[in-house]
């Protein structure tokens, strides 16, 4: 149309100036006129997308599902498997990796899938010594999966024989992956068993056995028709009854003579039934490179677990729109629009029972299209009870801007008072913030203003505890408001159009189709998608995309596909994972994400850059007052519940959020480059306290003293015994430390305080695996006691602290106290109060027969650890183990 307006425009340019030898004025003239109206023909068809409603047809799903031609397999399509064993087993719920290296990609890719599916796993290099495989009588690995299957072929006689006893005994299958060689092989035999493979094959048209008892996840009856990926297949010849293959494909070069000459079947999965010698397995003939197998990867898991490895079938699926009203003007929904959505809406549900889309909407960008546009918002409001409906912010606003909470609820109030007006429902208890601001980084005044507006008690992220990678993903709970993972499915507000999409048509395709957005569904039992408006104008690509990947599903897998509102959905989220409720907070300064949607009134300088983690009556208090003497090492404000400890990681004050942490440091001014730290000492034996510290504070250096653990258990049943408590005042030490688990609960409470901190190696063991040796200083409580000075001159060496001060003018040794104070301005000497250097009534020899029998093999470990981190051995441990 264009082409044809510019012609017929020069074709009137020639005549006009060839007519009556025009003057040069007249050509010129008649030239700019040319120009504007190609201009506005051009600019008419090109940017007017009432034109684009009128040559576009949106894309629809085309494909559908096939099935095994009964000519070549004639067993009848097997029900879905379910994976469970009638005898008791006896071993824990994980996986044992053996990696040919550390940095194998095939290894890497069988760890992502298997934490995507949320399956516990262990990382061995094969070659090495095999790991503990049991536990007290139980089996501490569920599977083995061999990346290279001939690294189990060729471990060495006593390994191996101590594996397949193993796997024998406590009923344990092995997944091997058969990988390719520069030489190919023809027919030759797997050492020392009856199976016989052929290497570096290319094959076509990919089929699964229907009648496989490992099938669960993956639907029998579907057929990937085509060349199957990279030319390096393995497959499988044998006669031996133990085996069974599981899928099969056609090499590439079989050229049919008429349509009844039909290809031989080439295994490339086989399941061993342990026929042979007792050991069930399945090996693949390729790795990962075809989707497919994931998703066998994953039914040979759950089969050789005997279902200890498996979720439910049943996924659930909530589809957000958000910003139904926002967008620029040529990119919004018409009616049309919405009356496909309408129509797609009724498709999901055929196969989606209950299936709404979600819509979100502010206000405030209400009739701000083209007119015909701003009649597509009001068909969506004609038929709002058709959808389900959130709110944003009246404007679009990202609540972290704003530290005024009033703000927050006048925008919330506004957004309310138009869905009043507007029919749309208000009762959802869903929300999701712009841009996710405020929901993580949490920003406290966005979480109280939704409760008081609109009662909100759902929200979802993409961005906890990161956006990438997704298959990390999760939920928590804050303010009791709960917190639902997010998934992407690859759109965006600027995928408009097909042919635009990044990457192409055929990207998308394969996201659909065996590729990420397939697996998001695999992989999440609860799938939280976020799309937006414009992805439903235009070329209606979300309703391709969800359309096309159900289909796809239905196709390939047994998944059945489920819908809750969000609220319900949320509670059957924490229902399925409850140990994500309590969230772990991130540095926000880590992550630009997180960073931008973090207040800019907040600052990462506020956060400590090193913890006294204790145990508690080991100096901790006395290390405190020193440090507090650094003119450049300044520590949190006191607590008006724990004195000079805030107690932050390890109980319920975590759950008050990261403000509430950061609340307790001072602001930091340019010109200062003070050096913040915190000292609670019951950190050091928290079970959660090391995954919570290094997750906020990954870089923070740690500092822990340590005494003989006897001396440290007695000066603890003392120090109750000083505050009046009834249980220590009732029981002589002896008893509390020999109390068993039928004692009353007071009294195994205190039997717990007293001991569980001495075992040092197994608290420092648990610390040692988020943090660094490097970040690490352990001081000895009795070097501490007897020379504070050459302590903290090690101290300061260890932070690399300036300017660097010398303690010896600031603590000075008082007799009558028995240990160093400060030294002040008037040359006196100011101690720790009265509760501190008490003087105890010495231990009594049974008791101390006991503990020393107690601590025996914690002070082997922690022997042992001090020599591995090349750290000198305490003298008061040295009479500990004598």
């Amino acid at each position: 149309m264009v082409v044809e307006g510019s012609a017929v425009s020069q074709n009137i340019l020639n005549r006009f100036c060839s007519a009556s030898q025009p003057t040069i004025k007249r050509c010129l003239a008649a030239a700019l006129l040319f120009g504007v109206v190609s201009m506005v023909i051009l600019s008419y068809y090109v940017s007017n997308n009432q034109w684009h409603s009128v040559i576009r047809e949106p894309p629809q799903p085309s494909f559908r599902c096939h099935s095994h031609n009964k000519r070549l397999i004639k067993s009848n399509i097997s029900a879905t498997n379910i994976h469970t064993a009638s005898g008791k087993l006896r071993f824990d719920p994980k996986v044992l990796v053996f990696m040919e290296t550390q940095y194998s990609r095939l290894g890497k890719h069988i760890c992502e899938v298997l934490e995507a599916s949320r399956i516990k796993y262990k990382v061995e290099v094969a070659g090495k010594s095999l790991p503990l495989l049991t536990n007290h009588d139980k089996g501490k690995y569920a599977v083995i999966v061999f990346e290279n299957y001939e690294k189990y072929l060729s471990m060495n006689k006593w390994n191996r024989g101590l594996l397949d006893k193993y796997c024998v005994e406590y009923s344990v299958g092995i997944i091997g992956f058969v990988p390719s060689k520069e030489e190919t092989f023809v027919g030759a035999q797997l050492k020392g068993f009856p199976l016989f493979i052929s290497t570096n094959l290319k094959l076509k048209d990919y089929y699964l056995n229907p009648s496989s008892s490992i099938l669960r996840l993956t639907r029998a009856g579907e057929v990937h028709f085509g060349a199957l990926p990279a030319g390096d297949w393995t497959i499988f010849k044998t006669n031996d009854s133990s085996y069974e293959a599981l899928a099969w494909a056609r090499p590439q070069h079989f050229v049919p003579i008429s349509s009844e000459d039909v290809s031989p079947f080439l295994p490339v999965i086989v399941q061993d039934h342990g026929l042979f010698d007792g050991i069930h397995r399945v090996l693949f003939g390729n790795g990962f490179k075809f989707w497919l197998h994931k998703l066998l990867f994953l039914d040979s898991v759950s089969f050789l677990s005997h279902g200890k490895l498996s979720f439910p079938l049943r996924r659930y699926l909530l589809i957000d729109i958000d910003d139904i009203f926002v967008g620029e003007k040529g990119t919004r929904m018409k009616p049309a629009d919405v009356q496909a959505l309408l129509q797609a809406q009724e498709r999901i549900s055929s196969i989606v029972p209950g299936f709404h889309f979600n819509l979100g909407f502010s206000g405030k960008h209400y009739h701000r299209g083209t007119e015909e546009e701003n009649e597509g918002d009001d068909e969506l409001l004609e038929n709002a009870v058709s959808f389900w409906w959130f709110p944003h912010m009246w404007g679009h606003t990202k609540p972290h801007l704003f530290n005024n909470i009033s703000y927050l609820e006048d925008n919330m109030n506004r957004n309310y008072q138009f869905a009043k007006e507007h029919g749309i429902p208000t009762d959802s208890g869903y929300s999701v913030a712009p841009h996710h601001s405020g929901v993580y980084p949490v920003h406290e005044q966005l979480y109280e203003a939704w409760k008081r507006v609109w009662n909100i008690r759902v929200t979802s992220t993409e961005e906890y505890p990161h956006l990438h990678p997704s298959r990390f993903r999760r939920g928590f709970i804050h303010r009791n408001i709960m917190v639902l993972p997010r998934q992407t499915c690859g759109l965006y507000t600027h995928n408009l159009f097909m042919e635009r999409y990044p990457g192409g048509a055929a990207r998308l395709e394969s996201s659909i189709r065996g590729g990420d957005l397939f697996y998001q569904f695999v992989f999440n039992p609860i799938n939280v998608f976020m799309t937006h408006l414009s992805n439903y104008g235009n070329d209606r690509l979300a309703l391709y995309t969800f359309e096309s990947v159900i289909k796809f599903l239905q196709c390939w897998t047994n998944l059945q596909l489920s819908t809750l509102p969000p609220l319900q959905l949320a509670e059957k989220y924490f229902q399925m994972f409850p140990e994500e409720s309590n969230p772990v907070w991130v540095n926000p300064c880590l992550d630009k994400r997180h960073l931008a949607i973090w207040s800019s009134k907040k600052s990462c300088d506020q956060l400590p850059k090193f913890l006294v983690i204790g145990p508690q009556k080991t100096g901790t208090t006395a290390l405190y007052t020193f440090l507090s003497m650094h003119p450049t090492i300044v520590s949190n404000y006191p607590s008006a519940e724990t004195f000079e400890e805030v107690q932050f990681f390890n109980g319920k004050n975590y759950f008050k959020g990261l403000d509430w942490y950061m609340s307790f440091f001072p602001v930091p001014i340019n010109s200062t480059g003070n050096y913040l730290f915190e000292k609670s000492a019951t950190y050091f034996d928290g079970d959660l306290v090391p995954l919570r510290a290094h997750a906020l504070l990954p870089h923070a250096k740690l500092v822990t003293i340590m005494i003989s653990p006897i001396r440290r258990a007695y000066s603890w049943y003392q120090h109750m015994r000083a505050h009046k408590d009834t249980t220590a005042l009732k029981y002589e030490f002896y008893e509390v430390v020999t109390a068993n688990d039928k004692a009353p609960k007071n009294l195994r409470d205190l039997r717990n305080r007293c001991l569980n901190p001495g075992l040092y190696a197994q608290h420092l063991e648990r610390w040692l695996t988020f943090y660094p040796p490097s970040q690490l200083m352990i001081i000895d409580g009795e070097e501490l006691k007897a020379d504070p000075v050459a302590v903290m001159n090690k101290f300061q060496q260890f932070l690399k602290i300036t300017p660097f001060v010398d303690f010896t003018n600031h603590l000075r040794y008082d007799p009558q106290k028995g240990f160093y104070c400060q030294v002040t301005q008037q040359n006196s000497t100011k101690c720790l109060g009265r509760n501190k250097g008490r003087h105890y009534p010495p231990i009594d020899l049974l008791a101390q027969k006991f503990l020393k029998i107690f601590y025996l093999s914690s002070n082997i470990a922690l022997s042992k650890l001090l020599t591995r981190l090349r750290l000198p051995i305490p003298q008061w441990l040295e009479d500990d183990l004598s």
